[in-house]
């Protein structure tokens, strides 16, 4: 949000880098922090084709495109469209031990329903919270009602493979996976975060809900902040797990992942969101034309001079023509 633009006290407070304090506009313009009316209009509306929105806010859609481009994703065990099917979930997961239901055109992870393990009628969530199959099919029922879709409209159920995540990542998340999101500009991966479950989170990687995020050098993958409600922590507030030995395996593969959501979706200004599998590797998990801005906070960083770096690089022609390259100059021009 850059001078003269009005600030809410809300978004001053999310984008603090450092401080407990009030912090004055000037102060974030000065830490280079990218405010949301500045990100809708001179990024999302300038650089982001609305035509083109579709392909990810569907998140059916995205695992196509995703899959098209040669990425890895989820496995998807079915969908389920109108009512009169929502009973055939429990023959659907019944060779499956875990899954994960969740709304094709869902929003900061509402809908998402995961089932580690379930037997006899009975599914088990992470935390062991005890469902029967009529909770199952009501959780279905709302979502093709669209009670957690934009705008609430009808929408479908995915249904899809439970995710094992990387062993790496062990008491760095609770009772979820952690997922990592990296903000792409022109192909270009800027900034990114490691979201890590909590039990306030009910086990999904949303900040709003309480999850921890964890900010990562771009350069190496490793931690270099961690914030949970906007506030600095320094360890997991269930595992105890020290944030700060945080490393990210197969990281370049990951950017390289993230940095072809430019191609696979032409839009210029995206949220990738992937996981690290445990045997599978970097997945694309989705995408996100509109993606928040509380990975600065995670960072103690404002996007705003990366992603003028990036324009500065266009305008003087030298833009790279490849993923690998891309990637290659990101490692050397946002090191942290």
């Amino acid at each position: 949000m850059g001078i003269g633009h009005s600030i809410s006290a809300r978004v001053k407070w999310l984008m603090m880098p450092f401080s407990r304090h009030f912090c004055r506009p000037k102060k974030l313009h000065q830490r280079g922090i990218l405010g949301m009316n500045k990100r809708n209009h001179s990024y999302i509306g300038r650089y982001n084709d609305r035509s083109k929105y579709p392909l990810v806010d569907d998140k059916l859609k995205t695992k196509f495109i995703a899959q098209r481009a040669g990425a890895t994703v989820p496995e998807l065990i079915g969908v389920i469209r109108s009512q009169v099917h929502v009973p055939e979930i429990h023959q659907m997961v019944s060779d499956w031990g875990g899954f994960v239901i969740k709304p094709a055109q869902g929003s900061g992870g509402k809908g998402i329903l995961v089932i580690t393990h379930h037997k006899d009628g009975r599914y088990f969530k992470a935390s062991g919270a005890e469902l029967n199959q009529q909770d199952v099919e009501r959780h279905i029922t709302n979502t093709l009602a669209g009670l957690f879709s934009l705008g609430g409209k009808n929408d479908v159920a995915v249904v899809e493979n439970l995710i094992e995540f990387n062993d790496n990542f062990v008491d760095f998340s609770y009772e979820g996976v952690p997922d990592i999101r990296v903000i792409v500009f022109q192909g270009y991966p800027i900034m990114a975060m490691m979201r890590c479950s909590t039990a306030s989170s009910d086990g999904k990687a949303n900040l709003h809900q309480g999850a921890v995020g964890v900010g990562l050098d771009i350069a190496t993958g490793k931690a270099v902040r961690a914030v949970q409600h906007n506030q600095p922590i320094s360890h997991h507030p269930d595992t105890r797990r020290a944030l700060n030995t945080l490393v990210i395996p197969d990281w370049q593969q990951l950017l390289l992942l993230a940095a072809s959501a430019w191609e696979m979706t032409g839009l210029g200004y995206i949220g990738a969101d992937m996981v690290l599998d445990k045997t599978k590797g970097p997945m694309v998990l989705e995408l996100n034309a509109r993606p928040g801005l509380a990975i600065q906070t995670a960072n103690g960083c404002g996007l705003l001079p990366r992603l003028q770096k990036v324009e500065a690089l266009k305008a003087q022609g030298a833009a790279h023509a490849t993923a690998e390259e891309r990637v290659a100059w990101c490692l050397q021009a946002f090191a942290t």
